[in-house]
């Protein structure tokens, strides 16, 4: 085994023991998937946060591949703070995604590729996986690296208008400040989304909040809260009504969040966050009468 794959083959070890995965496949997935690939060439810029929550950056010492094999974030334009998002955040949402061989995925906000090529390991060369990217320019990036992964097309286009049909999950990878009732309509029954609700403060575009996992039901949406989120706000998706709303609310109330409702109803207390068409609602999901 070469020395790079040696230093990949730790890099997905130690993912294993930081966040906690039980997953195999997602193991090998990130054993396999060459991340310097997708990261631009060395060397690497790499995001250092500070306590008060603001960032700068660090040069890598040489463009020596190796240097990306750690659970960091690489900038992949450090000007607007975009990066190559945190190995250990990312391998635990995808984790809850449950991936099976022959799966349809559709991965809104690609970047340059690299978890969409994670995402395709999972689901194997029988599955499909749609990626989706607004800025051309990473779009171009994400569908040169993305070749060697037949199983992936790569689009660029906003991923609040996507021209698919059903699939078994979708992962947003950019902040929106409320659920799309198109993503949950083309969710098939047990359907997975991984939803990033955040606010903005500033103009940085870098937004915080929660991500969510939604799964689809015999009857309604159950939602479950994951983990805190810090993520580069998506270009559409978002209110700035709404913005103001996730403002106020407190840290611990994210948590409260249950189901997403997608009928037509008046706000009242369970509602968490209120829209006309998808309310995020503190009411536990539906369950089947069977």
């Amino acid at each position: 085994m070469s020395e790079l794959a040696t230093s990949r083959r730790r890099f997905a070890e130690e993912l294993r023991a930081t966040a906690h995965l039980t997953s195999d496949g997602l193991v090998e997935a990130f054993a396999k998937v060459p991340r310097e690939r997708f990261v631009g060439h060395g060397p690497w810029q790499i995001c250092i946060f500070a306590d008060d929550g603001s960032w700068s950056y660090r040069s890598t010492d040489s463009d020596d591949p190796i240097h990306v094999y750690g659970d960091v974030l690489i900038g992949i334009d450090s000007a607007r703070g975009l990066n190559n998002g945190e190995p250990s955040s990312l391998a635990t949402w995808i984790e809850s995604l449950a991936l099976r061989s022959g799966e349809r995925v559709v991965h809104i906000g690609c970047g340059t590729g690299y978890y969409t090529a994670v995402l395709a390991e999972l689901v194997g060369p029988s599955g499909i996986v749609l990626a989706c990217e607004i800025e051309p320019i990473l779009a171009a990036r994400a569908e040169e690296n993305l070749r060697p992964w037949n199983q992936v097309t790569v689009s660029s286009m906003d991923g609040c208008e996507l021209p698919f049909g059903e699939c078994d999950a979708i992962f947003v990878n950019c902040g929106v400040t409320h659920p799309s009732l198109a993503w949950l309509t083309r969710l098939r029954m047990n359907g997975r989304l991984l939803l990033p609700v955040t606010a903005s403060s500033d103009e940085t575009g870098i937004g915080r909040g929660a991500m969510f996992a939604i799964t689809r039901r015999a009857v309604g949406f159950a939602v479950r809260y994951l983990s805190p989120v810090g993520i580069f706000s998506s270009l559409g998706g978002r209110s700035d009504a709404l913005n103001q709303v996730l403002l106020a609310k407190t840290k611990e109330s994210w948590r409260n969040v249950q189901s997403v409702r997608i009928d037509q109803h008046d706000e009242d207390r369970s509602c968490w966050l209120h829209t006309d068409m998808c309310c995020l609602s503190e009411s536990p999901a539906q369950v089947d009468a069977a």
